[in-house]
């Protein structure tokens, strides 16, 4: 009796996955979390979930107002939302675990969310005097990909391709247009908003909108946020300070500071894969 072939081994460790996906901070968790639960909710057809939670120019006004905030969560079909949950999640959980839960929640739901939208209505109604909708979570990929590539860019300037040095806070650019060569009904006008925004995350020009620390201590301790919610960051147990580390342009001869890694990619118009 002959012995069944052995499967070939997996490209990936499930044990790793698994251990990292444990290790999920509170914020992190519940944005995949929503995501899961919008798209389980557009497998119904009773009620289109895109066409009420969509960023739509023309349908924005007092009483849709909630499409800032909703459209990073939703997606247009399982690959659409998978690519960018893959593409967000190390770029969000690395976030929160530097800066976190409160202060994720206070940008992410407010202006990481809203500027984004706003500075794309301007652009997509007043100058282009179009209405394409966007939706997808690549919004905060592409906008974390900026913030990292300016902070890359104070430390390590340039990035070398064969005889060219291009400047590293293009990299985010360079893949915007990558994906949307690559991938069908992807909003590069959308991803773009989201670097440009990503970019005065990274330059410091958004620190107006994170609540003083001494507030978000008060909050922690009055709610006793730590003892009660598993995988809670305090604002005292950020790995890398309040603004993530600051680069150093002093490195010792030979020795090159730890980059940034900007290979993730995270889009109705969409927003992402």
């Amino acid at each position: 009796m002959a012995t069944p072939a052995a499967l070939p081994p997996l490209p990936f460790n499930p044990a790793r996955i698994r251990t990292y996906l444990l290790r999920l901070p509170l914020f992190t968790r519940l944005v995949l979390l929503v995501i899961l639960a919008f798209w389980l909710l557009e497998l119904q057809t009773i009620w289109s979930v895109v066409q009420w939670g969509a960023l739509i120019p023309e349908e924005i006004n007092l009483g849709t107002m909630y499409r800032l905030n909703t459209y990073p969560f939703i997606h247009t079909g399982f690959w659409h939302a998978l690519f960018n949950v893959v593409a967000l999640t190390p770029l969000l959980e690395r976030f929160e675990a530097e800066h976190g839960t409160l202060t994720s929640v206070a940008l992410f739901v407010g202006p990481l969310s809203t500027v984004p939208a706003g500075l794309y209505i301007l652009i997509e109604r007043g100058l282009l005097h179009r209405n394409t909708s966007v939706v997808g979570a690549s919004v905060w990929a592409f906008l974390l990909l900026g913030s990292e590539a300016i902070k890359t860019y104070k430390s390590h300037p340039n990035f070398s391709l064969g005889p060219y040095k291009i400047p590293t806070w293009t990299s985010p650019l360079v893949a915007c247009v990558v994906v949307s060569i690559l991938m069908s009904n992807v909003s590069f006008l959308g991803h773009l908003c989201a670097i440009l925004v990503g970019y005065l995350l990274g330059l410091g020009y958004l620190k107006v909108f994170v609540p003083p620390e001494k507030i978000l201590r008060w909050i922690e301790g009055k709610l006793n946020l730590l003892g009660r919610l598993p995988h809670y960051v305090s604002v005292d147990q950020k790995t890398y300070g309040r603004y993530g580390v600051l680069p150093t342009t002093n490195n010792p001869a030979g020795v090159s500071g730890s980059g940034t890694p900007m290979s993730f990619m995270g889009s109705t118009q969409r927003l992402g894969a």
